[in-house]
C-alpha cells in the first residue's frame, strides 16, 4: 500500500474489538522455564522458542545463573550472550508431552510474550473476541492446576467511531475475594430473580453472611475502581 495506511486484518475498516488478556497458569507441567522460576529470585523473561522437526529450542533471559544451574527439571542450557545484569540461555529438548505454549499456539493464537516467575507461566495473548480467549482456557484445562486471567483489556468502539477501552486487573483481588466472586457467580447470585441469596452462598463458602458481605462489596469496589477511573 503505497499511501502507507494500514487497514484491519478484516478489511471491514472498522475499528477491531479484540482483547489483549494477561493469562497465568499455575501448575503447568512440562515446563523447564517455570521450573527454573521456582528457584530464581525475580521473573524469568524474555521466553521464546522455535520448532525444527523433532526438536524444541526454547531461549529465555535470567538474572541468577546459579538458579538456572540449580533447577531441577531443567535440560542442560548453554549460555548464549551475557548483557551484564542478564544472561540470555537456550536450551534443546524432543517435541514431546503436553506444553501450555503448544497448546495455544495450536489454536492459532500467537503469543505476545511470556515469562515465569514464583513457578506460574505469564502469558499475554491478542485474540479477536472474548470467546476465543475461553476457547484457550479450555484447551488448558487438565494441563495445569489453574489457569487465571490477571487482566483485560477490551476494545470497543463507541457510536462515534472512537475506541472505548475498558482494563479489569484481577490481579488486585485477593484469593479470597475471587473465590467469594467465583462461588456467588456459579450460583446464580447476580442473577434475576437470584438463584441464591446472601446466606445461600456464605454456607457454600463456610463463613458468615456478613463475612461474604465484606468480601463482596471489597471485590466489586476493586473492580468498579478498574472500570470507572476513566470515565
Amino acid at each position: 500500500m503505497g499511501t502507507g495506511e494500514q487497514s484491519p486484518a478484516d478489511g471491514s475498516g472498522s475499528t477491531p474489538d479484540g482483547v489483549r488478556a494477561g493469562v497465568a497458569i499455575h501448575g503447568t507441567t512440562n515446563c523447564p522455564v517455570v521450573a527454573a522460576s521456582t528457584v530464581h529470585d525475580g521473573p524469568i523473561t524474555g521466553v521464546n522458542w522455535t520448532h525444527a522437526g523433532d526438536t524444541h529450542t526454547e531461549e529465555f533471559r535470567a538474572r541468577d545463573p546459579d538458579a538456572v544451574d540449580r533447577a531441577e527439571g531443567v535440560p542442560e542450557a548453554a549460555s548464549v550472550v551475557d548483557l551484564g545484569d542478564e544472561r540470555v540461555y537456550r536450551y534443546d529438548r524432543p517435541r514431546e508431552g503436553e506444553c501450555a505454549c503448544r497448546i495455544i499456539e495450536e489454536l492459532d493464537c500467537p503469543i505476545a510474550d511470556a515469562r515465569a516467575e514464583d513457578g506460574v507461566l505469564l502469558l499475554t495473548l491478542h485474540l479477536p473476541n472474548l470467546q476465543r480467549l475461553r476457547d484457550v482456557v479450555s484447551a488448558l484445562d487438565g494441563t495445569a492446576e489453574r489457569v487465571e486471567v490477571r487482566y483485560l483489556v477490551q476494545g470497543a468502539a463507541r457510536g462515534d467511531g472512537v475506541s472505548d477501552r475498558t482494563l479489569v486487573d484481577r490481579g488486585r483481588l485477593t484469593d479470597r475475594q475471587c473465590e467469594v466472586l467465583r462461588t456467588a457467580y456459579r450460583m446464580g447470585y447476580f442473577e434475576r430473580p437470584r438463584d441464591a441469596n446472601a446466606r445461600d452462598v456464605a454456607d457454600a463458602l463456610d463463613i458468615a453472611p456478613s463475612t461474604f458481605a465484606e468480601h463482596l462489596a471489597a471485590a466489586q469496589r476493586k473492580l468498579l475502581e478498574e472500570t470507572l477511573a476513566a470515565n
